[in-house]
């Protein structure tokens, strides 16, 4: 084993030695050869070359201000931005607040406090707001949003011709006293004329004037149904029924009474002649 050792080292050692050497005959080859490897002139530098820009396809512009329209982006911006205060505008500035309060005033009157649900009322407000408010849309979507889409108006521009129709339709259904009221709450003047009354101020008040409005047709609903708990709660009274609920019994004789007068019909007639539509 001892004597193995130093063979293998010396086999090694010969195995190196001849690797270099045939890199050096390699190299002398090389150099004899190709001459113009082993001295090369020098060479001038070459300019560089200025890059040609090329036309990126779909470049994004943002155009607000008019001229050939605004771009899908803007619009895009526009929409979510609308969709995000919808809910805001819905009931501040159109007829969904009273008709909701009405038919959820109905219900309560009933005495079925979760049919129809939420859901359903919220859905039939919806509709019914939208059935009276559609000419004011028109009128806003022909003068505002189609020119602003066109590119012949700015956004400005836009926003001001649209405020005016929804701005009409507040002023014919807002009582004077509860626009006096918001003026004195804001500490201003009283306005000259209701055309000249500032939109933060008609917004609340209409929405006031919503509200009582809803709630006195509420009230005229609430009567008759009043009656009939009071006369079937004195007729179990008279019968010596005290703990029999009044209103299990009165249930049937209310619901009975809003079917043979066309209930729902009456109610959504007079909402929607209420804004003369």
């Amino acid at each position: 084993m001892r004597a193995a050792a130093p063979r293998e080292r010396g086999a090694g050692v010969l195995r190196i030695g001849a690797l270099v050497g045939a890199a050096l005959i390699l190299g002398g080859v090389l150099a004899v050869g190709m001459p113009e490897l082993a001295s090369a002139a020098p060479v001038d530098p070459v300019a560089p070359v200025v890059p040609t820009p090329t036309p990126v396809p779909g470049d994004i512009s943002i155009n607000i201000d008019g001229g050939s329209g605004p771009s899908s982006s803007i619009v895009i911006l526009l929409g979510i931005t609308l969709l995000s205060v919808a809910p805001a505008l819905l009931l501040m500035m159109s007829s969904f607040t009273k008709i909701f309060v009405v038919l959820a005033l109905t219900r309560n009157a009933l005495g079925v406090n979760t049919i129809p649900p939420n859901q359903v009322i919220a859905g039939l407000a919806l509709f019914l707001s939208l059935f009276i408010m559609w000419p004011v849309l028109t009128v806003v979507n022909a003068e505002a949003v189609q020119p602003f889409m066109a590119g012949s108006i700015d956004f400005g521009t836009a926003l001001d011709l649209a405020t005016g129709p929804l701005k009409d339709f507040m002023l014919a259904h807002v009582r004077e006293e509860d626009i006096a009221l918001m003026t004195r709450a804001a500490g201003q003047e009283n306005p000259a004329t209701p055309d000249a009354t500032p939109i933060v101020t008609l917004i609340p008040a209409f929405m006031i004037s919503e509200l009582r409005a809803a709630f006195i047709i509420g009230l005229v609903i609430f009567v008759p149904f009043l009656v009939i708990d009071l006369v079937v709660s004195s007729g179990l009274m008279a019968m010596g029924m005290m703990m029999l609920p009044p209103v299990m019994i009165s249930l049937p004789f209310k619901i009975l009474l809003f079917i043979l007068v066309d209930g729902w019909g009456l109610i959504i007639t007079s909402l929607i002649r209420s804004y003369g539509t």
